[in-house]
């Protein structure tokens, strides 16, 4: 696989990059909602935010092939929640849309559930607040954005078995196969960690796996040309190494940051080990 590290403002990277040039963009924005990154100033004006984003999204629509698919993924903050919303409307606004919102999925971090036996069943990565006015938020968005909204998808490589096996000959789009579409809603907990510290020192990131299942959805496959412009600590690139794509470029502002991503991706070898 061909892996870029690019250091720097996505603003001035991204122009340097050759138009049409990527199949899959998958990333997760600063949230304007005051997270303490290291390299980054998280709490500009709502109107300036915005137009931000659309600087940085007209980049990557260029740099998109058109049959390319772009996955957005973006929270609130319980007492912010307007803001995935604001968002996607400014890059899919009339009369000139940037894109076309062709799929909006549910990143769940956390569900409790009751079975039909009645048993309680909670899991995932809950985290508590302290509020007599807001619930805890147990998930994010990831939109799909293309520039036509008519790019095909590859459904069940990101799908689940069938629970009732009788469907498998019953629909004939099965074809004969154990697999059906996921859905809109993806249940994808983080890793148990034993230090953020050390493991995860980026304050807001995204699993390894949510990235992964925004590949296999796409469709093509080993061939994926992808780019991360807002890289962190490379989540993104992690996915497309496991999955074997043709290339991977991430943009990355601080250096700290960028520094751990090449690390997650080549670690350094064990005392002893002959690999």
């Amino acid at each position: 696989m061909k892996l870029e590290f690019l250091n720097g403002d996505c603003l001035k990277t991204l122009p340097t990059l050759s138009a049409e040039s990527f199949d899959l963009v998958v990333t997760s924005p600063p949230y304007n909602l005051g997270i303490n990154y290291s390299s980054f100033k998280d709490t500009a004006p709502r109107e300036e935010f915005l137009a931000w984003c659309k600087q940085w999204a007209t980049e990557v629509k260029r740099v998109m092939a058109d049959d390319a698919s772009f996955f957005l993924n973006i929270g609130a903050a319980p007492s912010n929640p307007l803001l995935p919303h604001q968002l996607i409307l400014a890059l899919t606004e009339e009369p000139d849309p940037l894109f076309i919102l062709q799929n909006t999925f549910h990143w769940i971090k956390s569900i409790s559930i009751e079975t039909t036996a009645g048993q309680q069943i909670s899991a995932g990565h809950f985290k508590p607040i302290n509020s007599k006015r807001y619930v805890n938020d147990c998930h994010e968005y990831v939109f799909h954005l293309t520039k036509t909204g008519n790019v095909p998808l590859d459904r069940r490589s990101a799908g689940v078995p069938y629970q009732d096996k009788s469907n498998i000959a019953r629909w004939g789009h099965t074809g004969g196969k154990d697999l059906r579409c996921r859905g809109n809603t993806w249940f994808i907990p983080y890793e148990t960690i034993q230090s953020r510290k050390g493991e995860r020192p980026h304050p807001a990131t995204f699993p390894v796996a949510l990235a992964a299942q925004c590949i296999k959805i796409q469709g093509k496959a080993e061939a994926t040309r992808m780019l991360d412009p807002f890289l962190g600590i490379g989540s993104s690139a992690l996915a497309a190494k496991s999955i074997g794509i043709a290339s991977f470029t991430g943009i990355e502002i601080d250096p700290d940051y960028l520094a751990v991503a090449k690390r997650r991706l080549d670690p350094p070898k064990e005392p002893g080990s002959l690999t």
